[in-house]
C-alpha cells in the first residue's frame, strides 16, 4: 500500500457542552481518494476545519507527510489545497487574475505563476473563458474555477466540501471529470458531499461519521459486506402492492426487507439470485410487472443503516 500522507489521530473537538468531534481518527495514503460523510451536524465540517488548521483541537494530532498541522503558521499547510462549499472567488477580476493572486497568497509570481495558471484552467476546462469575469459565469463555471484556484499551489492534498452542491447535472459531470484527472494524475483528495452516489463514483475509502464518532473507515467492497443485503430488486406493478403481498415477501428466503409506495416495490435481498422467488411470488399472484430492475445495494443504503433513518437539522 502507498505511504500515509494525511494522518488523523483521536482529534476531539467541543463547543461548550456539545461534543462535535469525539475521538476521530483516520488516514489518506498517498493517491488515494477519502469520501468523507455523514448526517448534517456529524463533524464532518469540523474535521475538515482542523485538517486545514483553520479550527484548533482541543485534543489529538493531525500530520501531513509526517509534519504537524496546526492553525498557526506551518509548512504542512502549504500542502493542503482547500476547495470550501461557499466560493472563495473576486466576482469582478478576470478568471486567470483571480487564479494570479491566490499564485500570489503562496509567493508564486511571474512566469511560474502564469505556467500554472493555464494548466489549471486546462484542467477545469475554462482555457477559453480566462480573460471573463466568474460574475459571468455559470455556477457550475464558478466551482470549476475555485477547484483550480485551490490547485495554483500544486498541494499534495485536495480537500473538497460539498464542490457540486446548485450545479446541473452536466456542470455536475465535468467537474468530476477533472476529479477522475487528478486521481490518475496521482493527486490525494478528501471528498465530501451528501450526494452518495458521487461518493460511489469517486471514492476508493470511505470514512462515515455521526454525532462526532467515526463509524466507518474502509473500503467500499469492505462497506458493503456490513450490510445483510448485496443486491436490490424494485419492481414497478399495475396495481398498488397489496399489503398481504408484501408480508408474504418478507419471509421469501434470501429477502432482507420489502417495502412498496403504491405500485412500486423495493426489496433487499442477500444475493441477486433471489430475485427469481420474488418474481415467481408475484407472477403467482398474478401479479403484472411494468417494470423491473435489479442492482447492487447502494452506499446510501448503507449510510442509512450505520446513522439511521431520522430526519436531521
Amino acid at each position: 500500500m502507498a505511504p500515509i500522507l494525511l494522518q488523523v489521530s483521536h482529534l476531539h473537538k467541543s463547543y461548550g457542552d456539545r461534543r462535535a468531534v469525539d475521538d476521530v481518527s483516520f488516514n489518506v495514503h498517498a493517491g488515494q481518494t477519502v469520501g468523507l460523510i455523514g448526517p448534517n451536524g456529524a463533524g464532518k465540517s469540523s474535521t475538515v476545519g482542523m485538517i486545514c488548521g483553520l479550527l484548533r483541537a482541543d485534543s489529538g494530532a493531525i500530520t501531513l507527510a509526517g509534519a504537524p498541522i496546526t492553525t498557526g503558521l506551518c509548512d504542512a499547510k502549504r500542502q493542503i489545497g482547500f476547495v470550501p462549499q461557499d466560493l472563495a472567488l473576486y466576482d469582478d477580476l478576470a478568471a486567470r487574475d483571480n487564479l494570479m493572486l491566490f499564485a500570489a497568497l503562496y509567493g508564486i509570481k511571474g512566469i511560474e505563476a502564469k505556467r500554472r495558471a493555464n494548466a489549471v484552467l486546462e484542467l477545469v476546462n475554462l482555457h477559453d473563458r480566462a480573460g471573463d469575469r466568474p460574475a459571468t459565469f455559470s455556477g457550475g463555471m464558478k466551482r470549476r474555477l475555485n477547484i483550480a484556484a485551490a490547485l495554483m499551489h500544486d498541494p499534495a492534498l485536495l480537500i473538497l466540501d460539498e464542490p457540486t452542491v446548485g450545479v446541473d447535472p452536466q456542470s455536475r459531470n465535468a467537474i468530476f471529470d477533472t476529479l477522475e484527472q487528478l486521481k490518475d494524475m496521482g493527486r490525494s483528495l478528501i471528498y465530501t458531499s451528501h450526494y452518495m452516489e458521487e461518493v460511489e463514483r469517486l471514492a476508493d475509502h470511505i470514512v462515515i461519521i455521526d454525532h462526532g464518532k467515526v463509524l466507518a473507515d474502509e473500503s467500499p467492497a469492505a462497506l458493503h459486506q456490513r450490510l445483510p443485503a448485496q443486491a436490490a430488486l424494485q419492481v414497478e406493478l399495475a396495481q398498488a402492492v397489496p399489503q398481504p403481498w408484501l408480508a408474504a415477501i418478507r419471509t421469501l428466503p434470501g429477502v432482507t426487507s420489502a417495502s412498496a409506495h403504491d405500485a412500486v416495490l423495493d426489496v433487499l435481498l442477500a444475493d441477486g439470485a433471489d430475485a427469481l422467488g420474488v418474481m415467481a411470488y408475484l407472477d403467482g399472484q398474478g401479479a403484472r410487472a411494468l417494470h423491473f430492475a435489479t442492482a447492487r445495494t447502494k452506499l446510501e443504503d448503507i449510510f442509512l443503516n450505520l446513522t439511521g433513518r431520522s430526519l436531521r437539522d
